[in-house]
């Protein structure tokens, strides 16, 4: 084994200069055995790609027992392209998991499998053609090693069959059908036609193969040897991957309707969108796009970073440090001036009157020059007490788009960034009650609150509110925020120790210091409704309004939280910023 890892180490060099001499990755990790390269995080397959800190692994039991020990150069080019070519980054190769889950309706999951095929297509075709790499000897070696038989298989040595103008049988054996045959002959247009936009060829590939992932899904397992990505992207931060991008729509549009595959003329027949460009995706697509590409995170830590995306076009400026202003210099007593110092210092007039001979150092003076100290003050931002509703009329934030949970985290996170403290109540039913430990300055502990869900009844927290304000007027001014709907009327009801919701309310509001504000979903008529025969929960929000000035938004439109949450984090904090705005 150790003489495998040293001629593995000396192809290295080699390995770089077939994409380029100017290609600089540090040397790959060769793993002596399976164990070893498990605990770098490489399964099932011999080699493996990180692009978190852009290495290589390889599992140099695994390479011997394929038979492939001869093909250093090859196998380790190949992982090179993965990290030079496609999918490059992590941002990417996300962005290409989700163009090719549209062409994988209801087999979404394999998408990971399927882009690493696309991916190693790519790849491989270049290093054949351009560099004289034996790509093709390292699948004929897979064959005789694993002798995997089924459609997929078959299909795919085709294609490459097609691209590499061998004879038919040499790579994917006697089972081409004339179907096979036509579908590998697409393959290979579409690897040729997208070899230079590879990513608007994926979701392409993904069509072309569905039928085959459809019939055969139970015995993919058999191409897991070839699967070097599939957990690429571990310990990646997604690059804002929620938003639907341009060239979506139709990323699975079938190649035998693509001109550009097929050279017939005229335009390609676009596939139905499933969203337009610019729309943002749903946390449970946006996680199983992070899944497939190998980060792993729980659900709830997946909606964390998902509304933290969504919320950042929204955020007010970052602060800006602000100097205070020069002082004025005024002219100060007068001080010896002795040798050494500027002879420009000498006040002569006043050194003159002490004596007619000057002595340097002993009748010698200079005249002393202070300066105010600047007198503009940094402003205190506002901190923010933020209660969100999450009662069964809500949507989980962690499966579907909440515009609750998006504007608790606009308003919280442009309140943090403006220097303030928060604190977040999640609440639903009597003790289904989810709270920050205080006010924070911890982004991640708002967000784990704010995305939490319990989909119960409707009974708003009252000790929360009363306990927050208990003690007397907060140090810092703080201005209550509730995002709810008709149901924060259940925030006047008696608490568990009969007081009155309105005298709470009252309290918190005088001790809080900064108002208060409501942003319900509700008519925007909903003042004439407290005249109407249904009168609650609209009497008592009049009240709220009237009586204690509470600030009602009526947003009847949940969508329209966003840009209420914007306006209102520019109002508040962006002079705190430095961004300008008033309070």
């Amino acid at each position: 084994m150790r003489q495998l890892t040293a001629r593995w180490h000396s192809a290295w060099p080699q390995a770089l200069a077939a994409w380029s001499r100017y290609t600089y990755l540090h040397d790959p990790r060769l793993c002596a055995s399976t164990l070893a390269a498990a605990k770098e995080g490489l399964r099932g397959s011999f080699a493996m790609i990180r692009l978190a800190d852009q290495s290589v692994v390889i599992d140099l039991e695994a390479v011997r027992k394929y038979g492939l020990e001869d093909h250093a150069v090859e196998i380790l080019a190949h992982e090179i392209g993965h990290h030079v070519l496609a999918p490059g980054n992590a941002t990417d190769h996300m962005r290409m998991l989700a163009r090719i889950r549209r062409g994988l309706p209801s087999l979404e999951e394999q998408a990971p499998l399927v882009a690493n095929l696309y991916t190693d297509l790519c790849i491989n075709d270049r290093l054949q053609r351009q560099c004289g790499l034996r790509m093709a000897d390292i699948y004929r070696a897979l064959a005789r090693a694993s002798t995997p038989r089924n459609p997929m298989w078959t299909f795919y040595m085709r294609l490459y069959e097609h691209l590499w103008q061998l004879g038919r049988g040499t790579l994917a054996g006697e089972s081409v059908t004339e179907a096979i045959d036509a579908d590998a002959w697409l393959g290979a247009r579409l690897v040729r036609a997208y070899a230079d936009d590879w990513m608007t060829g994926a979701g392409r590939f993904a069509a072309l193969v569905l039928p085959y992932i459809a019939d055969d899904a139970g015995r993919l397992a058999a191409l897991r040897a070839l699967h070097d990505t599939e957990t690429a992207a571990a310990g990646c931060a997604p690059g804002a991957v929620h938003e639907v991008e341009d060239g979506e729509a139709d990323a699975a549009l079938h190649p035998a309707h693509d001109p550009r595959v097929t050279g017939d003329d005229g335009e390609p027949a676009a596939a139905p969108p499933a969203h337009g460009p610019g729309q943002a995706r749903e946390p449970f697509e946006y996680g199983a796009i992070l899944k497939g590409a190998g980060i792993a995170l729980t659900d709830h830590e997946i909606a964390m970073r998902y509304y933290r995306e969504r919320a950042q076009p929204y955020l007010i400026p970052f602060p800006r440090r602000r100097a205070p202003k020069a002082g004025e210099p005024r002219i100060a007593a007068v001080e010896p001036w002795d040798i050494g110092e500027p002879l420009d210092r000498i006040d002569w007039l006043h050194s003159l009157m002490l004596s007619p001979r000057p002595i340097p150092g002993v009748t010698t003076v200079q005249r002393g020059i202070e300066t105010d100290a600047g007198t503009e003050e940094t402003p205190m931002p506002v901190d923010l007490d933020l209660y969100v509703d999450s009662s069964g009329s809500m949507p989980d934030p962690q499966v579907a788009t909440s515009y609750l949970a998006l504007a608790g985290a606009i308003v919280a996170l442009s309140a943090l960034r403006a220097g303030a403290s928060v604190q977040v109540t999640l609440w639903s039913g009597t003790g289904q009650v989810t709270v920050t430990n205080g006010f924070v300055r911890d982004a991640d502990a708002v967000l784990r609150v704010i995305t939490g869900c319990f989909g119960g009844a409707t009974a708003f927290p009252i000790h929360r509110l009363r306990d927050t304000y208990a003690a007397g007027p907060r140090r810092r001014p703080t201005h209550i925020l509730m995002i709810s709907d008709a149901g924060i009327d259940t925030m006047f009801a008696d608490d568990e120790r009969g007081n009155s919701g309105w005298d709470v309310a009252a309290t918190a509001l005088r001790h809080a210091r900064a108002g208060g504000t409501m942003a319900l979903n509700i008519p925007e008529d909903w003042p004439a409704l407290a005249h109407s025969k249904y009168g609650d929960p609209w009497k008592t929000l009049v009240r709220a309004r009237d009586e204690q000035r509470w600030d009602v938004h009526a947003v009847a439109d949940m969508a329209q939280l966003v840009a209420f949450a914007a306006a209102f984090s520019r109002r508040r904090w962006a002079d705190a910023a430095g961004g300008g705005g008033s309070r």
